[in-house]
């Protein structure tokens, strides 16, 4: 949305204002790469170069910025906002344009000139151009639109010329921002219609590609996660979405369609529609391309105002990875392969929802997958499928739980076994007994930590001499930001910066890495660029820490001890904790220490 600025024109009387000279031209040009020159998004001297360049008129300079010179586009987009004191408006295939107001204009003469009207709202016009300052512009402006008012944002050519192909629908006819405007433009928004009088439901074919392209969209920019959440009083719907663990705003969707997009998605996930007072789970399998498919586990939630919150978590992963991609450091990743060969015992794997431990858990599957073992797994959902595993969907509804698949993998001659979940005492028992029986048993549980987790399951009642028996292993682990390989770059440290890693990865320990302070010494971030949308950050990382079931460690199980001597035994055996592990990544310029702290620290 445009907001007001102090660039206004409005009325019929207004008078035709000739064309500003060319050396007045030339100072706002000037003005605006002085901007960036302060900014430092480029150089003086590339900046007479970039003038000379653009001089011959075969190539603007806007271009010879954005291309030759690698200007950010939102840099020189801000610029511009503060040159001509308006708002900045880059281009974004979500806005909503409002097809009416170019019914009586040539798109062919809106591209040569720059400029294109966005919206309407009453007798006010959101008019984005690439010069609020010229003056015939400001006139076409008016003679087209008489007796409105004119509110301006200014844009970068190259993104109006996209505002206007996506105006005109070319390749862009399932666009987000072509069905938003669809959708608004087919209804008329009174104030007295509401979502359940409005005639729009599910099966709208608007509403059905609406719901099909924000998730192609997700999927396109590597989402996790997709939050629809519906707001009553006729509050706008909210679309978010998780990309590398970080919640943000996608779109928003006018409410009186927030019942049939919900309606959609249940539809989709074969969930009763009718039902809005109980939560309900569901899958939705969705072909994005010929040869590409998603899965998608679907949650639906009641929230005030009778209305329902939808999250669908998008399962991308079909294939295990290899175990030694998973960045484990070199002497975790020889006990998991040490312990992964057992012919008995259970191996965990722990951590908060999404941090990788169904996926860390098929990778030692894939490791050790061989025509000589018989693998069972149940799993809520399947997530990723191996040639050779025999997988269960478990289904509460009908009563096979991970209790009831372990029994019955118990009368299948397994020699691995793998629960999804361990989500209550009965569970962990029979998976700790299945383990002393002559079974390798991997599960994951939901903990803090790798000595958390010894604590949890003797509180859920497991005993204590069976589990210390039998436990060969507990990974924690969890994702942490990436810094962007595409515009990382190395700056020299602060004292006080130097100071806090070596806190966090504890002053008797440090020393073991060698590393003292010095003027030359290094560490990585992300400067920000279009690739990672400026956030300097891209993907994620992970993070471990690995508890060895040794002698003097089962002992300790035992005898029940306490988190701080099982810590510090963990620790004497040779355990990187998950601040350890990663402070040792931020050392090699993979991810920073607040990131570390953000997702390691208590």
């Amino acid at each position: 949305m445009l907001v007001d600025t102090n660039v206004v024109a409005s009325g019929t009387g207004a008078k035709r204002i000739s064309c500003v000279s060319k050396p007045f031209r030339c100072a706002i040009e000037q003005n605006v790469l002085d901007s960036l020159v302060y900014r430092g998004m480029i150089s003086l001297a590339d900046v007479g170069t970039a003038i000379d360049v653009s001089k011959d008129g075969t190539v603007d300079l806007e271009a010879v910025l954005l291309d030759r010179y690698r200007v950010p586009k939102d840099a020189l987009g801000s610029a511009l906002s503060d040159f001509y004191q308006c708002p900045y408006l880059p281009y974004d295939e979500r806005t909503i344009i409002d097809t009416d107001l170019l019914k009586t204009l040539n798109l062919d003469y809106l591209k040569k000139n720059f400029w294109l009207p966005i919206m309407r709202r009453g007798s006010l016009i959101d008019v984005l151009t690439s010069d609020p300052h010229d003056f015939d512009k400001c006139w076409d402006v008016r003679r087209t639109f008489p007796g409105m008012t004119i509110r301006y944002a200014v844009g970068l050519r190259r993104d109006i010329e996209q505002f206007l192909h996506l105006a005109r629908g070319q390749g862009t006819s399932g666009s987000i921002g072509a069905i938003l405007g669809e959708l608004v433009n087919d209804i008329n928004l009174e104030p007295a219609i509401d979502s359940l009088s409005s005639g729009i439901d599910e099966n709208d074919s608007a509403i059905v590609r609406l719901t099909n392209q924000v998730i192609a969209e997700a999927d396109r920019l590597g989402a996790s996660d997709i939050h629809i959440e519906p707001y009553e009083d006729r509050q706008d719907m909210v679309v978010r979405l998780r990309i590398d663990g970080t919640c943000s705003t996608f779109m928003r969707i006018p409410s009186i369609y927030r019942r049939a997009i919900v309606s959609r998605i249940k539809v989709m996930a074969n969930l009763d529609i009718a039902e809005r007072r109980k939560p309900q789970d569901g899958k939705i399998r969705y072909r994005l391309t010929k040869d590409r498919e998603v899965e998608l586990r679907v949650a639906t939630l009641p929230t005030s105002g009778q209305e329902e919150d939808v999250v669908l978590r998008l399962l991308t992963a079909k294939q295990p990875m290899p175990l030694d991609a998973m960045e484990f450091a070199p002497a975790t990743l020889q006990a998991i392969h040490a312990i992964a060969e057992k012919p008995h015992g259970i191996i965990l794997c722990v951590g908060p929802t999404g941090s990788g431990k169904t996926t860390t858990l098929h990778a030692i599957l894939k490791h050790i997958n061989t025509d000589e073992r018989k693998i069972w797994t149940a799993e809520d959902p399947i997530e990723i499928t191996q040639k050779g595993l025999r997988q269960v969907q478990v289904h509460p509804k009908i009563g096979l739980t991970f209790a009831t698949a372990m029994r019955a993998f118990l009368r299948a001659d397994p020699d691995v076994i793998m629960i999804g979940e361990m989500r209550d005492k009965e569970t962990a028992d029979i998976a700790i007994e299945a383990s002393l029986t002559g079974h390798l048993v991997l599960s994951t549980l939901h903990t803090n930590s790798a000595v958390e987790t010894v604590i949890r399951l003797l509180d859920l009642g497991c005993d204590s001499f069976n589990f210390a028996d039998a436990m060969l292993g507990v990974l924690a682990q969890r994702l942490c930001k990436r810094i962007c390989i595409q515009c990382k770059e190395a700056y020299h440290p602060t004292r006080q910066e130097y100071d806090e890693l070596v806190q966090g990865y504890g002053t008797q320990d440090w020393p073991t890495l060698g590393i003292e302070y010095r003027t030359d010494w290094s560490l990585y971030r992300g400067r920000g660029c279009e690739a990672c949308n400026r956030t300097g950050f891209k993907g994620r990382v992970p993070l471990h820490e690995f508890l060895r079931g040794s002698e003097e460690m089962k002992r300790l199980i035992q005898s029940r001890a306490g988190t701080a001597d099982m810590l510090s035994l963990a620790i004497t055996d040779g355990m990187s904790t998950l601040v350890q592990d990663g402070i040792q990544k931020v050392l090699r310029g993979e991810t920073t220490y607040r990131q570390v702290r953000a997702v390691a620290m208590k």
